[in-house]
């Protein structure tokens, strides 16, 4: 039997009734666009955040898009990111009509290097745009410091991190806003696109709220330039359901990722590291091996599906070739997306199956890297 990627299916099993209630809600209410449920799930995810507001919009990628548009943020300014991420986080700043600049990767945990932040900085510089990757917060403390000595907003990429802590505190409330996906397979996922800026800056949000509906401070009030780019009522009825359960699966996470650290331990791959003080919330659970094409091979070969997040720096991506990176070709990064490999990570996969998956990565090769 094929041990999943990940399995949508079972995720959904147990709140399949309470979602299909909330569903046939919507259709009687015939509120498709920004009805009650939206403002609901507004609420209840802004509470989740420890924010003051959240705004549902299209998706993720126009989470981020929006909230730098709403800062501000244009032609003739540069974005600091990560060069270590999905294309959304540099395709983001693009649509605004900003530059990104690509900072190198952190080899111990793959996020962003604070260290080499302020090397990025310039004149032209309005935002830093870390990204949590995998689940685990950047070093939100050591940004916060640097952009507060530069003047700068930090836009948090939280795609893949709801319901991550830093010392207990919710990552939302770091920064300026910190933009999440509600894409299928994230921690917290729809039945089809969505996202949401969660942010305790309420002008920020409210000029959000113009953007995402046409410009429109109310209908047909159209106050500015703006984009079709609304949380779907359906969509905020399911997340209003899942809500309720994220708290709980991201621990079975935090579960599953023990115990391939225990399984692992003495494996032929590098695991992934958990910084002190926070709480990873492993969207994915990433190692890392030099022979990576191969050992993906073995494990699809043993019933085992396996991703790779991502397989081509941000640089190297074609409508960013010729971007600048921190240092000069960001060689942490280019080097790890050759030997990075997501292994099956979902809060209802079983112990059996973690212990099968960990049972093949040994049968490629069970000697033990120095590290």
């Amino acid at each position: 039997m094929t041990i999943p990627f990940v399995d949508l299916r079972v995720q959904d099993a147990d709140v399949r009734q309470q979602i299909s209630k909330a569903v046939e809600q919507s259709i009687d209410d015939t509120q498709f666009i920004l009805g009650n449920q939206v403002a609901e799930f507004e609420r209840a995810f802004a509470k989740f955040c420890g924010t003051e507001e959240s705004i549902g919009v299209a998706n993720g990628s126009e989470a981020l898009h929006l909230t730098l548009r709403a800062l501000g943020i244009g032609p003739g300014d540069e974005v600091i990111t990560a060069a270590n991420t999905f294309v959304a986080t540099a395709l983001a700043i693009a649509y605004s009509g900003a530059t990104p600049v690509l900072v190198d990767a952190d080899p111990a945990d793959f996020l962003i290097d604070v260290n080499l932040i302020e090397e990025a900085i310039t004149p032209r510089t309005k935002a830093i745009l870390p990204v949590h990757l995998y689940g685990q917060p950047a070093n939100m403390p050591a940004i916060l410091e640097i952009a507060e000595k530069h003047g700068l907003a930090v836009v948090s990429d939280a795609c893949q991190a709801h319901g991550s802590r830093i010392d207990g505190v919710p990552i939302s409330t770091f920064g300026t806003a910190a933009c999440f996906s509600f894409y299928p397979s994230k921690n917290l996922g729809a039945f089809g696109d969505g996202g949401a800026i969660a942010t305790s800056d309420r002008q920020l949000a409210e000029r959000i709220r113009i953007l995402r509906n046409y410009g429109q401070r109310a209908k047909n009030d159209i106050t500015t330039l703006g984009f079709n780019s609304r949380l779907d009522t359906l969509q905020a009825a399911i997340l209003n359901v899942k809500l309720r359960y994220l708290g709980k699966a991201n621990e079975r996470r935090r579960m599953v990722a023990a115990k391939y650290r225990e399984l692992l331990a003495d494996a032929d791959v590098v695991l992934p590291a958990e910084n002190p003080g926070v709480s990873h919330v492993y969207h994915l659970y990433v190692v890392r091996h030099e022979q990576r094409d191969d050992l993906m091979a073995h494990l699809q070969r043993s019933g085992v599906q396996c991703g790779i997040h991502y397989p081509t720096p941000i640089h190297q991506i074609q409508p960013f070739q010729g971007a600048r990176t921190v240092p000069e070709g960001a060689p942490v990064s280019t080097r790890m997306a050759s030997q990075i490999l997501s292994l099956p990570m979902y809060p209802e996969i079983a112990d059996e199956a973690i212990a099968r998956v960990s049972k093949a990565v040994f049968s490629f090769s069970p000697v033990a890297l120095a590290t």
